[in-house]
């Protein structure tokens, strides 16, 4: 599938998820290293901004209530506070964006800013340079995608990042054939039980974390230190150290 600054005080966390081709292993538990919103009971609200051109706002609900099926968590979609193209993350909740981002090689992001363990705040972004095209426009790419990046926000990775194995029916997998994989499964919804067992003593999703976005997050050169590329290096792990505990992963599938 084809997809694929300023110190601040809370990790900034870039899944950049492009939905394109790439060779690597199922994943059995993809929990993202366990980063999770905090909340003080399940279940709990994550608030979509829905900055997105009508062309997604359906896509949008549909994976918010996808999403709600979960039994920890709710999303709402309520109104974007981020009306840019840089797509601004608001502190409490996670903004959608949709753009013309250009021939950058990703089709989806999701961000996630964490503090410790934490998600403080997150941004998802659909790149319509790319849905403009005949490939991928159509309704089952672009809900795949939506589904996907919104997923990742919740400390979801994927299930698969095989290109060349069949669906697995969760749009947590990449696929040549999107169809089947429009919505969550089972599995995601228990990896989500997994990931929100506990409970905090604090809530993130309330706007008391710090907002920032001082640096453009899309430029390959604020990722930082390549960690990890898998074989032909269609998908690269990129980690910018702030110091203190605070730092920048960008996960990044090139198409």
């Amino acid at each position: 599938m084809r997809r694929f600054t300023r110190r601040i005080s809370t990790v900034a966390l870039t899944v950049t998820s492009l939905v394109v081709a790439f060779q690597s292993t199922p994943s059995a538990n993809h929990s993202w290293n366990g980063y999770h919103w905090a909340r003080t009971s399940n279940p709990f609200t994550v608030r979509l901004g829905d900055n997105v051109s009508s062309t997604w706002d359906s896509h949008l609900l549909v994976a918010s209530g996808d999403w709600s099926a979960s039994s920890v968590l709710n999303t709402l979609v309520v109104a974007g506070q981020s009306r840019t193209r840089n797509c601004k993350p608001t502190a409490g909740r996670v903004e959608v964006c949709n753009s013309t981002y250009g021939n950058n090689g990703w089709l989806g992001i999701a961000q996630i800013w964490i503090s410790g363990s934490h998600i403080t705040q997150g941004a998802v972004k659909m790149n319509d340079t790319y849905f403009n095209t005949a490939t991928y426009n159509t309704p089952a790419w672009r809900q795949l995608v939506v589904c996907q990046e919104v997923g990742h926000t919740f400390g979801l990775d994927h299930q698969d990042e095989n290109f060349d194995n069949p669906p697995l029916g969760t749009c947590m997998d990449y696929t040549s054939d999107p169809a089947p994989n429009q919505h969550p499964n089972q599995h995601d919804y228990k990896e989500l039980e997994t990931i929100y067992a506990h409970l905090d003593s604090t809530n993130t999703t309330s706007a008391l974390a710090p907002r920032g976005n001082a640096f453009d997050v899309n430029a390959p050169s604020e990722w930082g230190r390549l960690m990890h590329s898998t074989r032909g290096g269609r998908a690269q792990t990129f980690e910018r150290d702030f110091g203190n505990g605070h730092r920048l992963v960008t996960f990044v599938i090139w198409a």
